[in-house]
C-alpha cells in the first residue's frame, strides 16, 4: 500500500528565525490522526536563521537523528560532546536517561536540516552522541545505508529496528528499494522530485509505504530522497 502525503497534510509554522515543517503532530501542531508512523515519531523539515538555534534543552527516551541539507549545524551537550556538521553529514543522540543539548547555526547561511525523531526499543538506555560525515559521493545513483539498529551493519547505530537509507539520484537515473513482508517505509522527498511508484512525489512531501517495494525515478531532475525503513506497525 501506497499513500502520499503532501504539506497541506502537516503543520507548517513560521517563527522568523526557524521556519518548519513538522510531518507529524509536534509542538504546537496537533492532529490525532497524525501521531506517527510505527516507530516513527517527528519529521521536522528546519530552516534555521544564522546566528541562532535551539538553545540547551533536555531530552529523553528518544533516538533523535539530525541530517543536514544545506549550511552547518554545532551541537554541544551535557556529555561534553561539541561538533559541528555540514551537508549530508549526520549526529546522532540517544537520549535514554536523559540529556540537555544544543543545535544552532553559527554558520554565514541558513541551515536546512531534517530532525528526526524514533522511538527506542526500551526506556532508560544510557545516553550516548556521535556523528558521521558521509562521503556525499556514496549516495550518488545508489543506496547509502546510514542508521540501522544495534545488530545491523550501518555506521550509525541506534535502539531501535529502523533503517535510514538516502540517495541521489542525477536526472534520469532509476532505483528500487525492498520492502518486505511485516516491513513499512517512510520516504521523505528531500529536494527535486521523483515519481515513484508511479507517482510524483514534488520537494518536501513524503510517501507511506506498507510492503510494497519502491521503484524511484529521478525524471527531469537530481532528486534527493530519503527511506526510513521499520517494522510494521501493529497498533
Amino acid at each position: 500500500m501506497i499513500q502520499i502525503k503532501k504539506p497541506d497534510q502537516m503543520g507548517y509554522f513560521d517563527h522568523g528565525w526557524l521556519k518548519t515543517l513538522h510531518h507529524f503532530s509536534f509542538a504546537d501542531y496537533f492532529d490525532r490522526d497524525n501521531m506517527h508512523f510505527g516507530v516513527l515519531r517527528v519529521v521536522n523539515d528546519d530552516l534555521i536563521e544564522p546566528g541562532i538555534g535551539f538553545p540547551t534543552h533536555p531530552h529523553n527516551d528518544m533516538e533523535i537523528i539530525s541530517y543536514v541539507v544545506d549550511g552547518e549545524l554545532s551541537h554541544k551537550d551535557s556529555m561534553q560532546n561539541a561538533s559541528t556538521i555540514g551537508r549530508g553529514e549526520v549526529q546522532y543522540m540517544s537520549a535514554g536517561t536523559g540529556v540537555f543539548h544544543s543545535e544552532e547555526n553559527f554558520g554565514s547561511e541558513w541551515t536546512r536540516l531534517l530532525q528526526i525523531w524514533v522511538l527506542p526499543d526500551a526506556k532508560g538506555h544510557t545516553p550516548n552522541y556521535g556523528d558521521f560525515r558521509f562521503d556525499w559521493n556514496e549516495r550518488v545513483n545508489k543506496w547509502l545505508h546510514m542508521v540501522s539498529s544495534k545488530t545491523g551493519n550501518a555506521p550509525i547505530k541506534v535502539n531501535q529496528d529502523v533503517n535510514f537509507n538516502v540517495t541521489y539520484l542525477e536526472a534520469g537515473k532509476t532505483i528500487d528499494f525492498e520492502v518486505a513482508q511485516n516491513r513499512q517505509a517512510y520516504v521523505v522527498q528531500i529536494e527535486g522530485h521523483s515519481i515513484i511508484n508511479g507517482q510524483r512525489v514534488e520537494e518536501t512531501w513524503a510517501l507511506e509505504s506498507v510492503e510494497e517495494n519502491l521503484h524511484i525515478e529521478a525524471d527531469d531532475n537530481n532528486s534527493h530522497v530519503l527511506v526510513i525503513e521499520m517494522a510494521k506497525y501493529e497498533g
